[in-house]
């Protein structure tokens, strides 16, 4: 009995080694296969390579005889075998023939696409990514395995047979638990919102939600939710991050410097919201590639990693008209088109009515001794437009070619009058910018990426003045051209080393010219710029740190001097819900916006463009550092930010001053001291948050008499909330912003003289405007039309309870009664407005 169980179990340990050895016999290219058996049987085989070369099998037995190995091949791999005569077979593949291999990645949990999952084949240099959707596509080139790889998914590998199939397979994958809270926060204020472990804000207006007011992804807009930024005066040409000015902000489009970001002079986005792909916005601690600005950095890409298919949108509203579309040329190459234009010039809306009365105000003043108002009947003939063109084509799997352009332009015809005279004004804003790219990825530690780009910038206008035949043309012109190489190289899976250079040129033209008494002036400054950068990234496994840390040197060939900026980002995990983060930087910048006076460019644009010159015009620099931390626990988030910032090298200029500091020319500096909080709470399709900002901002003139006084963009206390629902494919949102008014200076007293009216003001900025209140409302929904076609429809009311606000306030006198006038620009009416997509 015992000798029979020992037989038994040898019997069986026998036959698992035979299996286990069957198991471990290596697979091999099928090519590879195929001219051994040519050998063996002195046949011939024909194929066309893309049909074989994704196969690797285990080979057959040497004796078996020809037909046996070639249906074991059949059978392997659903290959077609075509005797032609004895010695020569064909060998074909009757199905996906001509289309490259494909998938989907899709989270287990939601059924959504993941984006930007590494798709790498191995023992090759080819590496790709997921689009929006989660699709992929690679070409036939190798039978090694498919290794897919996501930093909040397990990674896994998939066989080129299994993809091989007519319909691209769809793959799920399941996120990775791990007792850290994950590296993004989801959902940072609304749906398509995060916030990044290097301190930045990620925007996503393809998975974008809703907020308050919006009816599309507006990135400018969009910005304003965030704490720490806010337009002082609604408008999205006059930005302010922590304290600073909108021209300290530094706003790319695909790697190009725009000088305009705004339509209708700053009450919508100059960047069309159905093209962009993902919007980094960092109020701290940028990389040390990015130069050219003492506050933010808005970062806006409208690239893909993969080369799409097929789809376009049209969409419009009560203000604009928008196309889009991305046409998939070859199987590696694609173009994208956008346009939008206003419909301003073909009928006026409501809407169009309520943005005319709030940026062409000031035609309204009160006295403030009679309280009567006098009135300035005009016309005004505006339209906008922005186009937009890109070409990207995949070169090999190595390479990629970038090449893209957009061009922004405002026109306004203005005729004034009062009683029997009439006068002609008009102005033009536009920015026009191209850029090319070319990256290569060397293996899948290195790549390297060159980029040349091109800005230019053109304010215009011609001024006839109601009073005179005075006629005053004026002009501002930016061209910025440059180029940056950079390279990338992992050192290990967990440390990566970025370097860099970047030449920059920039030339900045002022005109004035006035026909009584006659005047012209022309005055043009250009600067070359060299810059070096290195930077180092560590990251570890667990994600548990991040460190960034970086170097940005700057010579500027005009001055004959060098400046170093280090840049820093430090996040660490205190424990399963709680994380740190550590922002610093010093940066500088050379080009700024000043004011010369209050009625240039007819007064709606007032602010031109200059170059540093390193006297009365010094380089801007600025110091930031700050402290903040992350709660993350039961949909609770919680975030607090406590900062410091240092910005030297203002001028009074760029300040917009409008009291007795208006017509003064010195330099100064500001520092801000701040903290910002935010609450919000997810109750499956209702979420919730509410936002508090600190500001402490002060200036520092030191050749005023009044040295130190409050900054004119401090907003002392700041306070958003918003209510959201989603529900399937409806969602609503309800907002509401309160804050402290901006500073104002009041009048003592005045004295009137012939030629010299003149207000006596009390110490600057000693008062403040009424507190600022404003409740917006925004719903929309999407149908589905067919299994392409999709209706997105969206509405909103800006400032609700119609809320009277006043955003500035300046004195002047009236030489006819001797009197101080209070002139007041106030904020947008309720204002309603609606959005129709269809997106196919």
């Amino acid at each position: 009995m015992l000798n029979n169980r020992l037989v038994f179990l040898l019997f069986i340990s026998l036959f698992s080694l035979l299996g286990m050895a069957q198991k471990d016999r290596n697979e091999i290219p099928l090519k590879n296969i195929l001219n051994i058996i040519s050998k063996q049987h002195d046949i011939r085989f024909s194929y066309i390579e893309d049909e074989i070369i994704i196969y690797a099998i285990v080979a057959p037995e040497k004796k078996w005889s020809l037909e046996q190995k070639i249906d074991y091949i059949k059978k392997e791999t659903k290959l077609q075998f075509k005797e032609i005569n004895q010695k020569y077979f064909t060998i074909y593949n009757d199905q996906n023939v001509d289309k490259p291999l494909c998938g989907f990645l899709l989270d287990i949990e939601t059924g959504k696409g993941i984006e930007n999952a590494t798709i790498r084949i191995e023992k090759t240099n080819f590496v790709t990514y997921t689009d929006t959707e989660g699709h992929f596509e690679i070409p036939k080139i190798s039978s090694d395995f498919i290794r897919i790889e996501h930093q909040g998914y397990e990674s896994f590998s998939i066989n080129p047979e299994d993809l091989n199939v007519p319909n691209c397979p769809k793959f799920k994958l399941k996120p990775i638990l791990q007792v850290l809270e994950e590296v993004v926060t989801q959902r940072y204020l609304a749906t398509g919102i995060s916030k990044k472990n290097d301190g930045s804000i990620e925007v996503k207006p393809k998975k974008f939600g809703i907020l308050p007011g919006l009816i599309e992804p507006d990135v400018l807009q969009t910005m304003q939710q965030v704490p720490g930024i806010i337009s002082i005066d609604e408008t999205i040409s006059n930005i302010n991050v922590r304290g600073g000015t909108h021209d300290q902000n530094l706003f790319l489009w695909n790697g190009i410097r725009m000088f305009q970001t705004g339509h209708f002079f700053g009450l919508i986005s100059a960047f069309n919201p159905s093209l962009a792909q993902t919007i980094s916005i960092t109020k701290n601690g940028s990389s040390a590639f990015f130069g050219e600005s003492v506050s933010s950095l808005v970062d806006i890409s409208s690239r893909t990693n993969t080369v799409e298919a097929t789809n376009s949108s049209f969409s419009t509203n009560l203000i604009s008209a928008e196309f889009y579309t991305k046409l998939k040329v070859s199987e590696n190459a694609n173009l994208t088109l956008s346009a939008r234009r206003s419909l301003t010039d073909f009928f006026a809306s409501p809407t169009y009515k309520n943005y005319s009365d709030r940026i062409f105000q000031n035609t309204i003043i009160t006295d403030l001794n009679s309280n009567e108002i006098v009135n300035y009947k005009s016309d005004v003939d505006f339209y906008f437009y922005d186009i937009t063109a890109q070409f990207q084509q995949k070169i090999g799997s190595k390479n990629e070619l970038n090449i893209d352009v957009i061009a922004i332009e405002n026109t306004l015809q203005f005729n004034q009058s009062i009683d029997n005279l009439n006068k002609n004004s008009a102005l033009e804003q536009e920015n026009f910018g191209t850029t090319i790219q070319w990256k290569t990825t060397w293996n899948n530690r290195n790549n390297t990426e060159f980029k040349g780009y091109f800005s230019g910038y053109d304010l215009n206008s011609s001024n006839e003045t109601l009073e005179s035949n005075q006629i005053l043309d004026q002009k501002n012109q930016v061209l910025d051209i440059g180029f940056q190489v950079r390279h990338s190289s992992s050192i290990t899976n967990q440390i990566t080393f970025n370097s860099g250079y970047q030449f920059n040129e920039t030339g900045v033209t002022n005109f004035d010219e006035i026909n009584l008494p006659f005047f012209s002036r022309t005055i043009t400054n250009v600067l070359m710029t060299h810059v070096g950068i290195v930077e180092g990234v560590l990251e570890t496994e667990s994600k548990e740190t991040f460190l960034k840390a970086g170097l940005r040197g700057n010579y500027f060939d005009k001055f004959g001097f060098f400046l170093l900026e280090p840049r820093i980002q430090f996040n660490q995990a205190l424990g399963s819900h709680l994380r740190m983060e550590v922002l610093g930087e010093q940066k500088s910048q050379t080009l700024s916006q000043i004011i010369d006076l209050q009625q240039d460019f007819l007064g709606v644009e007032k602010r031109r463009w200059t170059l540093a010159n390193n006297a009365s015009i010094p380089i801007q620099k600025s110091n930031q550092v700050s402290l903040g931390f992350s709660f993350k626990k039961n949909n609770w988030l919680l975030t607090l930010d406590n900062f410091y910032k240092k910005v030297t090298g203002i001028t009074s200029s760029s300040q917009g001053f409008q009291n007795q500091f208006e017509l003064e020319k010195t330099t100064g500096d500001y520092q801000v001291i701040g903290s910002e909080f935010l609450i919000q709470k997810s109750f499956n399709r209702f979420y919730t948050w509410l936002s508090y900002s600190f500001n402490d901002n002060q200036y520092n003139f030191d050749a005023f008499l009044n040295t130190s006084f409050p900054n004119n963009y401090e907003i002392t206390h700041a306070v958003s909330w918003a209510g959201i629902y989603e529900w399937r494919k409806l969602k609503l949102a309800l907002g509401a912003k309160w804050h402290t008014g901006r500073p104002v200076t009041t009048p003592a007293s005045f004295t009137v003289t012939e030629t010299n009216p003149n207000i006596i003001y009390n110490s600057p900025n000693n008062s403040k405007l009424e507190d600022y209140f404003q409740v917006n409302f925004s719903a929309s929904k999407e149908w589905k039309l067919g299994s392409k076609v999709t209706l997105q429809t969206a509405a909103s009311i800006l400032n609700l309870l119609n809320t009277q606000n006043s955003l500035n306030r300046f004195y002047r006198v009236n030489t006819t009664d001797n009197s101080v006038e209070s002139i007041d620009t106030y904020s947008l009416e309720m204002t309603p407005n609606f959005n129709i997509k269809l997106s196919f």
